[in-house]
């Protein structure tokens, strides 16, 4: 079975995801924000492989979100109240993301 989010929804100060294996994911804005994917945010490697990471600020704005999708059937992208929108997270490393879930790791 492919690893999906049946539902996502923000409570509080998180994201909280259903999953179709019937477990369920709670993962603060705040991280998944920081843990964003794109190369703005991550960095991108360069021809030998080395990984240079941007400084990145964060505002007020940063931790609230505005928005989301589902990105065919492996991705979360998420638009943050700052416009921050590139961030494709793959499926597994949003579940990745929950502290919670030992079988993630």
């Amino acid at each position: 079975m492919t690893l999906q989010p049946l539902r996502a929804e923000v409570i509080g100060q998180d994201l909280a995801l259903a999953w179709n294996d019937g477990k369920e994911s709670f993962i603060p804005l705040e991280k998944l924000r920081r843990s964003c994917p794109c190369a703005a945010c991550g960095g991108e490697a360069d021809v030998l492989g080395k990984v240079e990471r941007p400084q990145v600020s964060y505002g007020p704005q940063s931790f609230a979100l505005r928005s989301f999708r589902f990105i065919g059937g492996y991705a979360f992208q998420p638009t943050w109240n700052d416009g921050h929108d590139s961030g494709l997270y793959p499926f597994r490393l949003l579940r990745a993301l929950d502290e919670n879930d030992h079988a993630a790791a």
